[in-house]
């Protein structure tokens, strides 16, 4: 859990600079999340005692619930190097600096939202993304712990009628949804997402967007569980996550693709304001029936099914 961020800068920055800083703590402590500022010595900025040294007069800290910010190229690979979470800052007194290795790095610091600090440190910690919550349900990124509960939601033959399974072996689809976090949600920031009843706090789906080879717009996918059905969960999630789509993903369009058979799910989609635009071939198995680090099957073992393609506009 993040509980402090702890801003490490260079001592020779510049008045406006380190007034935003200041400004930045005052408003992570009103929202309840610890803040310093740190200028390390010159003297103290090695791989092997800049940790010691910021913490030397300091209780206890745990550094695995510290998200530290730098304006340094130089202090970052320090920190990176003790095993911190890091997060570069970019403003007008350091345009050589360019943070190499880091996975995010903010400019106008003044203007980051608390909710981008947490996502970093979120990210850097391995804990999943909170994205939207509707009335009855939570949506949050997946986990590899979720991936047992999508093996029961998957067992009742209606659920894979109409789309594809999961992996035989669980541990193909474990190995799957790391690879997964770390690369679509990593990289993309969104993806397939799961369901969660708010109530009960059970899995009871997954939703969320996919970027498919062969177009170019992103397609809406959902699935909720048999013992879930027929309460509206699916138009309550989907809808929420197209608002989410169009506000903060600034998606001109989304498409989905559904099978001709499955008259619940068109009807669904019309009520969320998708039209029918064509029928296209769609690949069904791109990794076959095991998972091999993201190889494809050859083009001779593809195999592919006929799908109703829908357009929402935005």
């Amino acid at each position: 859990m993040l509980k402090k961020i702890v801003f490490c800068l260079d001592n020779e920055i510049e008045a406006e600079f380190g007034e935003k800083v200041n400004s930045t703590c005052e408003y992570l402590k009103e929202e309840g999340i610890q803040a310093v500022i740190i200028y390390p010595s010159k003297e103290d900025i090695s791989k092997e005692t800049l940790l010691l040294k910021l913490f030397e007069n300091s209780e206890e800290e745990n550094l695995n619930d510290i998200l530290f910010l730098t304006d340094s190229d130089l202090i970052a690979e320090c920190l990176v190097y003790s095993g911190a979470y890091v997060v570069g800052i970019q403003h007008e007194g350091n345009g050589s600096e360019n943070f190499p290795g880091l996975k995010y790095v903010f400019a106008e610091i003044d203007q980051v939202d608390v909710d981008s600090f947490i996502k970093a440190y979120q990210r850097y910690a391995k804990l999943p993304w909170d994205v939207l919550e509707t009335e009855r349900c939570l949506i949050r990124e997946t986990t590899v712990e979720d991936v047992d509960t999508f093996y029961e939601l998957y067992a009742h033959p209606e659920m894979t009628k109409y789309m594809e399974g999961l992996f035989e072996n669980p541990e193909d689809e474990k190995r799957y949804t790391r690879d997964y976090i770390e690369k679509v949600y990593g990289l993309m920031g969104f993806g397939v997402w799961t369901v969660i009843q708010k109530e009960t706090g059970k899995i009871i789906g997954r939703a969320g967007y996919s970027a498919r080879n062969g177009f170019d717009d992103i397609e809406l996918g959902f699935l909720i569980g048999m013992d879930y059905q027929r309460q509206g969960y699916a138009y309550e999630v989907c809808k929420a996550i197209l608002t989410y789509g169009k506000e903060i993903l600034l998606f001109p369009r989304v498409i989905t693709f559904v099978k001709a058979e499955n008259v619940a799910s068109i009807k669904l989609c019309e009520k969320l304001g998708f039209t029918v635009s064509e029928t296209v071939d769609i690949e069904e198995n791109i990794y076959g029936t095991e998972y091999h680090d993201g190889e494809r099957v050859s083009r001779d073992k593809a195999q592919f099914g006929k799908y109703i393609k829908m357009v929402i506009e935005f």
